[in-house]
């Protein structure tokens, strides 16, 4: 899509952006190696997409620091901002400035941070998901929205339209494999997010996970749920990979080597025999690198092909 309108150039807005950048960097290690395979004119956007998701993560995410209340004003102010820049007013901060303009270049529809910022309220409230049903409306709000906003600055070969749910989808198979990753750590925050009927299938309450998680002791039960969990997050991939052909040639490469990354999550917890409640699976730097480097040649090969 080509560009529309955006703020005025200068020093501020590269600040901004550069900003942005510092926070994926950060807190985004896999998503941001594989925005390096994007062309350098298109990574600003992405990393201001990031790096406003993240100013509603560290709100929702506060538990220690704030009360719910607290949380909640703190998020509600957020919205307010959002809203204002957004709408042309002054940003409030520089990943605000960033997001404004990204919205403004790329034309992304502003319902989406609506449906995402509803998603986090819920993070406030709601403590538990008891069926995959419950928890879609949560997960198109906190990742599908986010492959949604992606979408215009990833670019496609065809109608938009025809691409959006496998970008929904890919969305919810990331954020699938985050709550599998990280499932330890959101019981310490009061949260789960894997859904109760498919944990009761095997014998497994909230109660039966967080004595695991509190003791380190291997529980079969636990690990055949969390087996079948990772099987569903699995084919979730799978529906959502006809997606990447529908992009533009010179994004495919990025969103290819992103989901790679994040399929072996599931990969590294497969490995581990299921013992994710005590540490948090990550995978290796050097499987890293040796997956975003052939995403690199194809990236740079894409690109000469397009410029000819």
């Amino acid at each position: 899509m080509g560009e529309l309108h955006t703020l005025t150039p200068g020093p501020d807005l590269a600040a901004a952006y550069q900003a942005c950048r510092r926070i994926n960097a950060r807190h985004g290690r896999t998503f941001f190696l594989a925005t390096r395979l994007l062309p350098a004119n298109r990574r600003p956007a992405v990393h201001a997409l990031y790096g406003f998701a993240r100013l509603a993560d560290e709100i929702v995410d506060d538990v220690v620091a704030n009360t719910t209340g607290d949380r909640a004003r703190s998020l509600a102010t957020l919205e307010r901002q959002v809203g204002e820049a957004l709408g042309g007013g002054q940003p409030a901060s520089p990943v605000l400035a960033a997001l404004a303009d990204t919205v403004a270049r790329y034309g992304i529809e502003p319902g989406l941070f609506a449906d995402f910022l509803a998603s986090m309220r819920m993070d406030l409230t709601v403590t538990g998901y008891r069926t995959f049903a419950d928890l879609a409306g949560y997960v198109h709000g906190s990742a599908g929205v986010i492959g949604l906003q992606l979408l215009p600055v990833l670019g496609t070969v065809g109608p938009r339209a025809q691409a959006a749910p496998y970008a929904a989808a890919l969305g919810e198979a990331f954020q699938l494999t985050n709550f599998l990753r990280d499932v330890g750590e959101d019981l310490d925050r009061g949260r789960l997010y894997l859904p109760a009927d498919e944990l009761a299938a095997f014998g497994v309450d909230r109660a039966r996970l967080e004595r695991a998680h509190r003791t380190g002791r291997p529980d079969p039960a636990v690990r055949r749920a969390l087996a079948h969990l990772v099987a569903y997050n699995h084919a979730v991939y799978r529906r959502a990979e006809p997606g990447i052909a529908l992009l533009r040639r010179e994004s495919r490469p990025c969103v290819r080597t992103a989901a790679v990354l994040y399929r072996r999550i599931l990969g590294e917890i497969e490995a581990s025999d299921y013992a994710v409640l005590g540490r948090r699976v990550v995978v290796p730097v050097h499987r890293r690198l040796g997956i975003a480097v052939p995403g690199l040649i194809r990236a740079v090969a894409s690109r000469t092909l397009a410029s000819r």
